[in-house]
Order: structure tokens, then sequence, then C-alpha cells
């Protein structure tokens, strides 16, 4: 499973709806509205590398109002159950 995290500007004015319609794409999981640079930032889930072209470009970036994304593809995943897995280790002495 590949993720990307795609920050994306959009028409200020249209944020609720443009975040609901990313939203409702089956390839994405959470869509957050955040404050700086970016307006909205979507996590997004594919089987494959080429499948984020199908999805960005195709579908988020065509959606009335998005104005620019800007995807950063993640290497490895870390939560805070996998760190606290780690950081428990030998304390069950």
């Amino acid at each position: 499973m590949i993720t990307a995290i795609v920050l994306i500007k959009t028409s200020v004015d249209r944020i609720p709806e443009i975040a609901e319609s990313i939203a409702a794409l089956d390839c994405v999981s959470e869509v957050f509205s955040v404050t700086g640079t970016y307006d909205l930032i979507a996590m997004v889930r594919v089987k494959a590398h080429d499948d984020l072209a199908d999805v960005i470009p195709g579908r988020i970036s065509k959606i009335p109002g998005v104005r620019a994304t800007d995807t950063h593809v993640a290497f490895r995943t870390y939560s805070q159950h996998d760190l606290e897995a780690a950081f428990a280790i030998g304390l069950d002495n």
C-alpha cells in the first residue's frame, strides 16, 4: 500500500464543500482542514505508485475550487502504537 500526504490549496470560501468532495473519493482515508500555507491535507492510500497519477492530478486537482496540490509520498509509517510497543521491549520483567 502506498500512502501519500496531499497538501491542498483551495478557494477559501468553499473549504467545507471541497473537503467533502475529496473525502468522498474511495482512496482518501482522511481530509483535515488546517492552518498555514495550505487549506486541506488529504491522506491518500493506493495499491501502486501509478495509481497516484489517477487520483491526484486526475481526480483531486479537477475538483472545482482546488487551486494547487503538493504531494509527499510516505516511505514508512510509524504510529503511536508502534512506538509504544518498541519502547516497551524488556519492560515486562
